[in-house]
């Protein structure tokens, strides 16, 4: 079974940085293309970035290209979203997720559907 733990959110003022962590177990996480996406209230759940288990592919949402990397620590079995550049947009839940796809497939797929291990969610609050 996949466990997936996030850490880091916390209410923070626009302009501030931030990092999340992800911390993965269960499967060889090396072997995982990994991802981020968030949900704000009363909205739908959006994609926010990818990584792929080499981690020669990533993907963004536009909203976050340029103040949001994606990276991974094969190590430590930890997936990383920097965050800098907060808006009051960017308050969400936000979620990393682990991709169904086999070791030969070196993907960041932005489709919610691609994944299928999910952490709890750990709350990002940007304030004006």
């Amino acid at each position: 079974q996949v466990q997936l733990v996030e850490s880091g959110g916390r209410l923070v003022q626009a302009g501030d940085s931030l990092r999340l962590s992800c911390v993965v177990s269960g499967r060889t996480f090396s072997n995982i293309n990994m991802g981020w996406f968030r949900q704000a209230p009363g909205k739908e759940r959006e994609f926010v970035a990818a990584i792929s288990w080499s981690g020669g592919n990533t993907d963004y949402t536009n909203s976050v290209k340029g103040r949001f990397t994606i990276s991974r620590d094969n190590a430590k079995n930890t997936v990383y979203l920097q965050m800098n550049s907060l808006k009051p947009e960017d308050t969400a839940v936000y979620y990393c997720a682990a991709d169904r796809a086999p070791f030969s497939v070196d993907r960041a797929s932005s489709y919610s559907r691609s994944y299928d291990y999910w952490g709890q969610g750990t709350q990002v609050t940007v304030s004006s």
